[in-house]
Formats: structure tokens, C-alpha cells, sequence
């Protein structure tokens, strides 16, 4: 067996289906949720009298057959293509993922930490629209895209866009921003409309996004969580129809991201996401958090979207919490790190890095 665990190779078929076998995940891990559909070839039986043609017969492309399917219907092949992916090696290998900063000299600051200290780079990179950055993200993303990597975007924004404070400071009235027609609407889609462009430069340049929007709503410290958790959802919801339905960005897996606490009451729902997941930073490895997630039965994949120091592989082990991803934050909390942990973390048997992902 590799020494890592690649994806299982889809089969190729001329019609595109969502069909599934029983998967292989192992017991720990929550049993993922997979649909069933009879593919058939695309080949027509005819009768009759039949025109003979001279012209050479069009070779019909073929098509990805996908075990997984996204919450949206008329998801791209990329997006697929990855979500399968991680679905197949949830349960029994960890992505690595490192959150970037912009500020430090260089936006590869933590990446050039990472090789130095382990020899390797991280399979996904975290960006963030934060301070309309939607240019440098979208540059960044396609770089990262073309090293073979993969790409998670989230977004610390004020309701009219701009940064961090903002996400904290904003407190709008619920009941005028998600009112079609009125000026808190208005200026919120107009925000959205900035980073929908982004997304959609992305998808047309084939870079499939683990988009992870209004992350830890359940900690009520960002604007996106203090009208509870009902208004909550509504947002969450407004925003996936609108970036999906209107905006036909077919390139987004959508992870919904909870705090450390996982509170009862704010999911949106199965067609309104694809990866739930919970952050904390008490250098644990999360374990409280995923017993909650597994018990809400998704059948999606979990991941540890953000953390600060790693703690041991073997904890992880005995937790039996292995993640589809663990995502370090960025400047002190990588380089606050134990660096041989760090090193024994990235060169693990069950840690994928950029060098050995497969082509997706």
C-alpha cells in the first residue's frame, strides 16, 4: 500500500452520474452520505433505415462518474473532483492546511516556515478576503492551484466589506438586512457582489474553493452570529442561494463553520452545506467538538478548520478523531509550534502535503 492514502480513482463513464458504492470508512469515523443512481453508457438502439455518413464519427468526451455528491446539484467537475477526494480519505488521513497572513514580508510566511522546519508544504491553503483583498486572494489562489494544491478562502468582513474590526464591531438590524428592498439589503448584496466576482474569476480559471463564510456563528462574536441563531440561518441561507442560484458559482464547497461549543440550533440544513467542522485553540485535538458534530448525523465530512498549537499524532489516534483537515492559523500560532512535533506532524503516515495529493 502507498505510503499515503490517495483517492481512489473515479471510474470513467460517457454519462455523468452521481453513483455510489458502500464506502470503506473506518468505524471512528462518521459514515458519509453517498447517493445511488443506475449509470448507464450513452449508446441508442435504433431501427429502421439508417443514413450512412461519411463525415468521421465525433468521438463523445468522457466523463467523471462520482461517488459524492454536493449539496448543489450543478456543481463543476472540480469542485467534484476535490470534494470526492476528500471524502474518500476522511477517516484515515489528515489534510494539512495553513492559514496564510499578508503582512509579515511576505504572504508565503508561514508556507516558507512550514518547508523549513519540515520539509514539506501544506496540501490546502487558507486565504481571506479580509480588507477587500479579493484580487491578492484570487491571484494567490490560482499560484496555489497550479502547485497541485488546495484552496480555502473564509472572510473576516463588516457588512459593508472591509476587515476584522468590522466583523466584530457591526451589529445591524435583522429585520432590515433581510429585507429585500431595503438600504441594509442593498448594502449587503453589494458587498456579497465583491466577493462573488472573485469567486466566479476562480471558477472560470477551473480553481475549485472550500468557501468557509460566516466561521464560528455559533460564538455570537461576529455581526453574522448576534441575531441568533434563526437569523443566523436565514443569512447563511440568502448567501448559498444567492452565490449559487443568481451568481452560478458551481466551484464552491460550502463549509460550515462552527466555534469550539457546537451549539444546538444553528445548522442550516443538509442542502445548504457540504463539510461542517468546529475551531478551538486549547491544543487539543478537538475531540469534545467532534462527538457533537458526529452526533447530528450529516454525513458530511468533519474538519478542525482552525487551531493554534498541534498536539501529537498519536492523540489524535486515541481520540479517534482523525479530521479531513486540521488548519493552523497564521504568524505565532504556526510559529508557536513545537518544531518537532510540527516536523513528526507533516512527515506522518496520516498527514497528506502538498507533494502528495493526487492530480485533481
Amino acid at each position: 500500500m502507498p505510503r499515503k492514502i490517495i483517492a481512489a480513482v473515479c471510474a470513467l463513464v460517457i454519462t455523468v452520474s452521481f453513483a455510489s458504492c458502500e464506502g470503506n470508512t473506518p468505524a471512528e469515523a462518521p459514515v458519509l452520505t453517498t447517493t445511488e443512481t443506475s449509470g448507464t453508457i450513452g449508446t441508442t438502439e435504433t431501427t429502421g433505415t439508417t443514413a450512412v455518413s461519411s463525415e468521421p464519427t465525433e468521438e463523445i468526451p468522457e466523463t467523471e462518474e462520482f461517488k459524492y455528491k454536493l449539496s448543489n446539484p450543478n456543481a463543476g467537475a472540480e469542485a467534484l473532483r476535490t470534494y470526492n477526494y476528500i471524502c474518500e480519505t476522511f477517516g484515515t488521513a489528515m489534510l494539512s492546511c495553513q492559514q496564510e497572513s499578508t503582512w509579515m514580508g511576505s504572504p508565503d510566511y508561514e508556507m516558507d516556515y512550514i518547508l523549513e522546519t519540515t520539509g514539506k508544504l501544506p496540501a490546502m491553503r487558507g486565504l481571506d478576503f479580509m480588507n477587500n483583498d479579493f484580487d491578492g486572494v484570487v491571484q494567490r489562489s490560482k499560484e496555489w492551484h497550479e502547485k497541485g494544491g488546495i484552496v480555502t478562502i473564509c472572510w473576516h468582513t463588516g457588512v459593508k466589506s472591509s476587515g476584522y474590526q468590522e466583523s466584530l464591531n457591526d451589529d445591524p438590524d435583522y429585520s432590515k438586512l433581510l429585507t429585500k428592498g431595503t438600504d441594509e439589503y442593498n448594502t449587503l448584496i453589494a458587498s456579497w457582489d465583491k466577493a462573488a466576482k472573485a469567486l466566479a474569476e476562480l471558477r472560470d480559471a477551473g480553481v475549485p474553493v472550500l468557501w468557509r463564510p460566516f466561521h464560528e456563528f455559533d460564538g455570537q462574536w461576529f455581526w453574522w452570529g448576534k441575531g441568533g441563531s434563526e437569523n443566523f440561518i436565514k443569512l447563511w441561507q440568502m448567501m448559498y442561494d444567492y452565490f449559487t442560484d443568481e451568481k452560478g458559482l458551481d466551484n464552491l464547497i460550502w463549509v460550515l463553520g462552527y466555534c469550539g461549543d457546537v451549539k444546538k440550533g444553528w445548522y442550516p440544513g443538509d442542502e445548504y452545506c457540504d463539510i461542517i467542522g468546529s475551531d478551538t485553540y486549547d491544543n487539543s485535538t478537538n475531540k469534545k467538538a467532534w462527538d457533537r458534530l458526529v452526533k447530528m448525523d450529516t454525513g458530511k465530512p468533519l474538519a478542525f478548520h482552525e487551531c493554534g498549537k498541534l498536539p501529537k499524532m498519536e492523540k489524535f489516534d486515541e481520540d479517534g478523531d482523525l479530521w479531513a483537515w486540521f488548519m493552523v492559523w497564521h504568524t505565532d500560532h504556526i510559529t508557536g509550534n513545537n518544531k518537532k512535533n510540527l516536523s513528526l506532524v507533516y512527515n506522518s503516515e496520516k498527514v497528506i502535503t502538498l507533494d502528495e495529493l493526487p492530480e485533481l
